[in-house]
C-alpha cells in the first residue's frame, strides 16, 4: 500500500492537488529531480521509514558511482523500460531495499527518467542533510584555494547558517570559470565567476554596437 501511494505521488506531483498531499522537507530542492526526491521524502515520512530510505539512498548512490556496468545498463536507450524496471527491482531486492526505494526506481523506469537517478539521489541527500541540521555548500573556483583562503571562505559562509547547523563544504575546481567562484549553499546559488561577468559585459557591448 505504501509503495502504491508513492507511485501515485511520483507520477502526479506536477499537479497542485498532489503537491498539497506532500510532507514538505526542511529545504526546497528544485527541478524534476527535486520533485522526485521530495515525493520520496514525503512517502518515507508518512510511513515512518525515513532512516531506512536514507540508508538505501546512500548505498545505491555509492553503487552508481562505482559500478559502470550498472550505469551503462540504466542509460542504454535500446533496453525496454520493463526490462530495466525488472532488473533494478532484482538488484534492490538483493540489497534488501525498502519498498519505497524500489517504487522510486520503478517510477523512474516507467517514466523514462532513469538517467536522472543520480540527481534524484543527490537531491534526497540534500534534504537529509537539512534534516540532520547540515547545510550543504559547494564552492567552485578556477584554481585550488590555499589553506588560508579556505579558512577565510569557511568563516564567511558560516554567516549563512543558523544556531545548531553545521556547514558541509565541498570544493571543486573548474578552470572554465576563469576567476571568482560559484557558490551553492542550501537552496541558494551565487555566480561570482569572472566568465559570467565577461559574458555579461560582452553582451552589453554587442547591444551597444
Amino acid at each position: 500500500m505504501a509503495a502504491a501511494r508513492f507511485g501515485i505521488l511520483a507520477r502526479s506531483f506536477s499537479t497542485s492537488g498532489a503537491s498539497k498531499q506532500l510532507v514538505q522537507p526542511p529545504i526546497q530542492v528544485f527541478g524534476v529531480e527535486g520533485r522526485y526526491a521530495t515525493a520520496l521524502y514525503s512517502a518515507a515520512m508518512k510511513n515512518k521509514a525515513l532512516d531506512a530510505v536514507d540508508k538505501d539512498v546512500k548505498e545505491i548512490s555509492g553503487l552508481l558511482k562505482t559500478d559502470p556496468l550498472l550505469n551503462d545498463f540504466i542509460l542504454n536507450p535500446l533496453l525496454s523500460k520493463d526490462l530495466k524496471k525488472e532488473a533494478l527491482d532484482s538488484v534492490l531486492s538483493k540489497k534488501k531495499a525498502s519498498d519505497l526505494t524500489k517504487n522510486l526506481f520503478g517510477a523512474l523506469a516507467e517514466n523514462g527518467r532513469l538517467n536522472m537517478a543520480g540527481g534524484v539521489l543527490n537531491a534526497f541527500g540534500t534534504i537529509m542533510a537539512a534534516v540532520r541540521g547540515e547545510v550543504v555548500c559547494e564552492v567552485t573556483t578556477a584554481k585550488p584555494l590555499d589553506a588560508a583562503m579556505k579558512k577565510d571562505l569557511e568563516a564567511s559562509l558560516k554567516a549563512f547558517t543558523k544556531t545548531g547547523e553545521s556547514l558541509q563544504i565541498t570544493m571543486k575546481v573548474d578552470p572554465s570559470i576563469i576567476g571568482g567562484m560559484l557558490v551553492s549553499i542550501g537552496d541558494r546559488y551565487v555566480d561570482m565567476s569572472l566568465a559570467t561577468k565577461i559574458n555579461r559585459y560582452t553582451g552589453l557591448l554587442q547591444q551597444a554596437v
